[in-house]
């Protein structure tokens, strides 16, 4: 899940925390970047439970209805289609994902007054609408109105980024691209796989682990000579004029153009 445009931006910005704290433990910064880094794969399986989290609310507002003193036809006959979204009860059995809440004792139950502001938002939407009213019925209906949802309703919800960002400062740049990544995840999802589908592994695989560690400690070990070809590069600019911030994006890019020479050619 990973990849290496998330890796890039964690770089910058551990290493501009790095120098802000006066550059004395390269060790600790590293291990920051990594513990960052897992931090946005913490994030990706939180958002997917958000998916799980609105059925099970959508199924308790069944069971409210049903239970009221005076119910109607309709609280007794409801449309089960969004409560018994296949793709949605797919998730919720996910082995990799229920291992992931439990390890990490990640729910969204404490957060049920959005979960709820959420599911109405969703209720009220067009793209539930016409789900609903569908006379098809299928998993690919099912797994396509959650992306469509995830796309128009989750994915820029102002105040879902700010309850993340109270929950970890972490989360705070990672959730756009995570978003990405959940989306990708609800186009794979495979009916047949049941409970087994396989979520989008932390990294694609060694080398991009690698790849962060070398990236990361030739920014840094190397800092004098890059900053001696951008110096020389400048020309008509002084160095000192240019800011902090794009010298390290500066320093990291040539890094990674001396260092990996395949990206270039790829």
């Amino acid at each position: 899940m990973i990849n290496r445009v998330l890796i890039r931006l964690k770089i910058v910005q551990i290493i501009y925390a790095y120098y802000q704290n006066g550059g004395k433990n390269l060790e600790t910064a590293e291990k920051e970047l990594f513990f960052s880094l897992s931090k946005a794969y913490d994030l990706y399986n939180y958002l997917l439970l958000l998916i799980v989290a609105v059925t099970r609310y959508a199924n308790k507002r069944i069971e409210m209805g049903k239970n009221k003193m005076l119910p109607t036809k309709e609280d007794l006959l409801p449309n089960m289609k969004f409560a018994e979204n296949r793709f949605a009860s797919q998730l919720e059995v996910n082995k990799q994902l229920n291992a992931f809440a439990e390890s990490q004792k990640k729910t969204w139950n404490n957060e049920e007054e959005f979960v709820k502001k959420l599911y109405n938002q969703i209720v009220e939407s067009d793209y539930y609408k016409e789900y609903m009213a569908a006379e098809t019925d299928s998993y690919a209906e099912d797994r396509e109105l959650w992306r469509k949802l995830y796309k128009n309703i989750i994915f820029n919800h102002e105040e879902l980024d700010a309850l993340l960002e109270e929950q970890s400062l972490y989360w705070n740049d990672d959730k756009e691209i995570v978003d990405t990544f959940v989306l990708k995840t609800i186009k794979r999802f495979d009916e047949s796989k049941g409970a087994k589908q396989e979520l989008l592994p932390e990294f694609k695989d060694d080398e991009d682990q690698d790849y962060a560690r070398r990236l990361f400690r030739r920014t840094i070990l190397n800092a004098d000579y890059y900053r001696h070809l951008i110096a020389e590069n400048a020309r008509n600019w002084e160095l000192k004029r240019i800011s902090f911030m794009d010298m390290i994006i500066m320093q990291v890019a040539l890094a990674e153009i001396t260092s990996f020479p395949n990206i270039l050619s790829a």
